[in-house]
């Protein structure tokens, strides 16, 4: 088992309290290593767990967990979980985990998931969507495609996905989300493999050859996987596909580094809108 068998990896640091009397990591720790993996796993899937679910019909439970040690992490150690769903079977699915530090492998696991009603935990057949979304990630497929229009194409997922995270998450309110520029906006939505939205944005005409990138919004469940990343990228596209030379925006200062690693510069001095502390910033073409 070697780190790169693994296209989802989790990286996470050893804290203190993980140490035990012998100043390695206590052995069950290893067991919550796996698991926070596995949330990365459903990011990486573009699916929001407890909302893929409900459509899905079932829950995932563990049946079965079992762990090997080859070698001791230490406080401070910087550890990569890997996971890869390695076998669907009829209502079963077996997940693989390697935990390393470096290259050298220092624990290896395997997980056996079953998919079950949740009202009487018995087990139902994996449906065939889910199954296609493992196989199809394991092989390197995309999980999410970007997708965009006008608002009465894309108004309806933009305008949900908009109002759980800026209105409800952010608490801005809902006549100040919402303006007239949503007409003449072009907008981009990402939408996973069961057709769900997880991420939208709009590009508008701020002056001849300029445009403006705003109400940018990703589901709280899978940001930090590249969902948000792909969406600005769309919308960049966009712009340059339309002869515009300069793309801008306003950024909330808690995403101003995200927006750094897309080319985007810093271009005035922060202020404040609607309670949140925002920074102009702008990307040449």
């Amino acid at each position: 088992m070697q780190r790169s068998d693994f296209r989802c990896v989790h990286r996470l640091r050893v804290r203190w309290a993980e140490v035990d009397m012998q100043k390695i990591v206590f052995n069950a720790h290893y067991l919550m290593y796996i698991d926070n993996a596995m949330s990365d796993y459903w990011r990486a899937l573009a699916l929001p767990y407890e909302a893929s679910m409900l459509a899905l019909g079932g829950e995932m439970y563990v049946k079965k967990a079992t762990v090997e040690y080859h070698a001791s992490a230490r406080l401070d150690d910087t550890l990569d979980v890997g996971l890869r769903c390695a076998r669907v079977g009829n209502s079963s699915s077996l997940f693989e985990a390697g935990i390393f530090s470096g290259d050298q492998l220092l624990v290896s696991g395997e997980l056996v998931y079953v998919f079950a009603d949740p009202a009487t935990q018995t087990s139902r057949p994996v449906p065939p969507a889910l199954r296609a979304i493992f196989e199809g990630f394991e092989a390197g497929a995309d999980m999410a495609e970007v997708r965009t229009g006008d608002w009465n194409a894309l108004g309806r997922d933009a305008g949900r996905l908009r109002t759980a995270v800026f209105v409800r998450e952010q608490g801005i309110a809902a006549d100040l989300e919402a303006d007239a520029l949503d007409a003449s906006a072009r907008h981009a939505v990402v939408y996973n493999r069961l057709g769900m939205p997880v991420a939208t944005g709009r590009l508008l005409q701020q002056s001849p050859g300029v445009g403006r990138i705003g109400r940018m919004a990703v589901d709280r469940s899978v940001r930090g996987a590249q969902w948000g990343r792909q969406l600005l990228q769309a919308l960049v596209d966009a712009a340059r596909a339309r002869g515009d030379r300069e793309v801008q925006l306003h950024a909330q200062r808690s995403a101003e580094g995200f927006y750094r690693r897309a080319g985007f510069a810093v271009v005035g001095e922060p202020y404040e809108e609607a309670g949140i502390a925002h920074i102009a910033m702008a990307r040449s073409l």
